[in-house]
């Protein structure tokens, strides 16, 4: 994992290959840093959702909620705050090995206004995608996040369309490739495949410095 990552690292990864200034925080006050501020979050989060990389999948037991649903289902279980995608991957009723996927459920919101999945299962395991901190990212996400990020700051830093289309070309490749290509195809490829290289010849980071 890329334990020495930050978001305001990332931002500078990002910034250098557009050319501007390193930042040292989100209230630098510079360009740089107020666009930083804006799009962070949302680009971390959007290239999160991207994909179910292995590292965000988590299992859990859901809590039964105490109050019970004011529709068709009897019971209903609070969703993990961290939840990445609001959709769990998988929802069984033990944590046993090939137990079945239940089948019956719904995705709503409580009455206190809390996310929650209601059904009729007495208990409620599930694999869902969680937020997870830059530390706990892998080198090939990191990249693929600064190369996003690229994108979209590029017409705010550089007033340059052809830059935000080149980065955007960069980090999830063509149209003709339903955006699918690019830097996301290689760390999908590694993260699949759970040995990613040690080295990667195109890392155009690498070519920068």
């Amino acid at each position: 994992m890329a334990q020495g990552d930050t978001s305001i690292s990332i931002c500078n990864q990002s910034l250098l290959l557009l050319g501007d200034e390193s930042i040292s925080s989100f209230d630098d006050g510079t360009p740089g840093s107020q666009a930083c501020s804006i799009m962070y979050d949302m680009v971390k989060n959007s290239t999160l959702g991207l994909y179910s990389w292995s590292f965000t999948v988590a299992k859990i037991e859901l809590a039964r909620s105490t109050t019970s649903p004011v529709n068709e289902w009897t019971y209903e279980y609070i969703l993990p705050s961290d939840m990445l995608t609001g959709v769990p991957r998988a929802v069984r009723t033990s944590a046993t090995a090939g137990a079945p996927l239940v089948q019956s459920f719904e995705i709503n919101q409580s009455s206190g206004g809390l996310a929650v999945l209601m059904t009729n299962e007495t208990s409620i395991f599930i694999d869902y995608q969680k937020s997870v901190a830059e530390a706990q990212m892998p080198p090939y996400f990191i990249t693929l996040i600064v190369y996003q990020l690229a994108w979209h700051l590029a017409e705010v830093i550089t007033d340059q369309t052809t830059k935000s289309q080149y980065w955007r070309s960069i980090a999830l490749g063509s149209p003709s490739e339903n955006f699918r290509g690019g830097w996301l195809r290689q760390a999908m490829s590694m993260d699949s495949s759970g040995t990613p290289p040690g080295v990667i010849s195109d890392y155009l980071l690498t070519d920068v410095r």
